[in-house]
């Protein structure tokens, strides 16, 4: 783990420039039509949203050091740069993308590697942005608030950019009636 601003700002930039390659590599690469393009891209947002659920609620939330203390300091100290190494995500993102070539078209894989790059980066930007912004406009309190809950309920609120799978899966925070 790594707890410098220049290591969390290093790390959106090489996850950005990456994604721009998968996604531009992708499409020279991909032989379908703008449809297909976009249905690899579709499935790699969609893939994401459930990687940031699994990752958050099984891997953080648990007893493996690797990935709990950091995640543990994160709650103690929500407004950190607590990051992993800027070099690791990319490395992970590179080695996923050669998986999914082996096993489809290159292009498509590459445009869902690309998309499953940019979720992530829309993740990271929106972590940051819950903790560090008062939003005044209702909707996004709301959807700031939900991952504030989290901090104080840490079983439920898993996703930060889409409730979805916290819905689909039960661990989305009902508020208990107050008892009189």
């Amino acid at each position: 783990m790594s707890a410098t601003r220049t290591n969390y700002w290093a790390e959106l930039g090489l996850d950005v420039a990456l994604g721009l390659l998968l996604v531009a590599e992708g499409w020279r690469r991909h032989a379908g039509g703008p449809l297909v393009a976009l249905l690899a891209l579709g499935l790699g947002l969609f893939a994401f949203s459930f990687i940031e659920y699994f990752f958050h609620r099984w891997m953080f939330h648990t007893r493996v050091p690797l990935f709990e203390q950091g995640h543990r300091t994160h709650h103690e100290q929500p407004l950190g740069y607590d990051s992993l190494p800027f070099f690791l995500p990319a490395a992970v993102l590179l080695v996923l993308a050669g998986v999914f070539a082996l096993i489809m078209p290159t292009g498509f894989a590459l445009l869902m590697a690309g998309a499953i790059t940019f979720g992530y980066v829309v993740y990271g930007l929106s972590h940051f942005i819950i903790h560090h912004v008062r939003f005044k406009q209702p909707l996004l309190r709301r959807w700031a608030g939900a991952h504030h809950v989290h901090h104080y309920h840490p079983g439920s609120n898993f996703g930060v950019t889409t409730p979805l799978w916290d819905v689909l899966l039960g661990t989305r925070y009902v508020r208990q009636p107050r008892k009189s």
